[in-house]
């Protein structure tokens, strides 16, 4: 251990896609309701800490920093948010190694916060459950308690009501076209479907179930956004396409590696593309256990 590294730990902030997402409805207070299943995958960003004695919450950057604030970002935030929650007198010291695309529907932000909720509840001794880092978890992101549990789920409500799923083993290729799409205004356009019949859990045992359910922002934003349509036409030699989240990431599923890599390589030139294989339980989780 070098005097760089003294003190630090790594934690896993894993990537997910939305295999599919429907809205159901609207709640009084303006909230859509959603179906969808978030699927988490074997990459993302690492998470480093380091426990300070002095309670300063202070973020580090690195060699993969990005046009984040910090203190709009949501791993100090997130980690104020403990701080406070659990009357903390310990303070931390954050890194960000960053691989997953901000604004991409990959879930980045959300599952970085996560990951400092989980992993500073165990340094720092705070006691909290699972269910209480969720609650913490909600007041920063409605995607953050999937990442806080921890389990592939099917999800309802604003995406809190969750339910693991187990799904058979897939491999996806996350294609990011470098589009960043305006979440905002998806969620004003009068075209947007928000009436899709509810789904029961039950559908989506196996793949079968994901057969002809789609992307409610899909349509909008390939309308939007004609690089990323063109992009999708690329992308149908290989399969069906999917945006995850509002986009403007996308995805496309294999049964194994090799045919992944088949479709990365033929993809155009100056796309970026990452292979990752479909995990039914968080690798922040087994960090955690294997650290008890």
């Amino acid at each position: 251990m070098t005097a760089a590294t003294e003190g630090w730990s790594c934690w896993p902030a894993p990537a997910k896609i939305n295999r599919f997402l429907h809205i159901v409805g609207r709640r009084e207070d303006g909230y859509h309701l959603l179906q969808t299943v978030f699927q988490l995958l074997d990459w993302g960003d690492d998470i480093h800490l380091r426990t300070r004695e002095d309670g300063g919450i202070r973020r580090i950057d690195g060699a993969s920093d990005y046009a984040v604030a910090a203190d709009d970002d949501l791993v100090v935030r997130a980690a104020r948010l403990l701080h406070e929650a659990a009357g903390i007198g310990a303070g931390v010291d954050i890194r960000v190694d960053k691989r997953i695309p901000l604004g991409g529907g990959f879930g980045g932000g959300s599952s970085d916060a996560a990951t400092v909720l989980v992993a500073l509840n165990a340094l720092w001794g705070a006691g909290l459950s699972l269910a209480e880092l969720a609650d913490l978890g909600l007041r920063l992101g409605a995607d953050v308690p999937v990442f806080v549990h921890g389990h592939t789920a099917f999800a309802e409500g604003v995406g809190e009501k969750l339910s693991p799923l187990a799904l058979p083993p897939r491999w996806f290729a996350l294609v990011d076209a470098g589009i960043h799409v305006n979440t905002a205004e998806l969620f004003g356009d009068p075209k947007l479907t928000r009436d899709s019949p509810p789904l029961k859990i039950g559908g989506f045992l196996d793949d079968d179930g994901f057969e002809g359910q789609d992307n409610a922002f899909e349509s909008l934003v390939l309308r939007r956004y004609p690089r990323l349509a063109a992009l999708f036409d690329a992308m149908r030699a290989f399969g069906r396409p999917r945006l995850t989240g509002t986009g403007g990431g996308s995805f496309l599923v294999f049964a194994d590696r090799e045919a992944a890599e088949a479709a990365r390589r033929a993809l155009p030139e100056g796309v970026r593309c990452v292979l990752a294989r479909g995990l039914d339980r968080s690798p922040l989780h087994e960090k955690v256990a294997a650290n008890s």
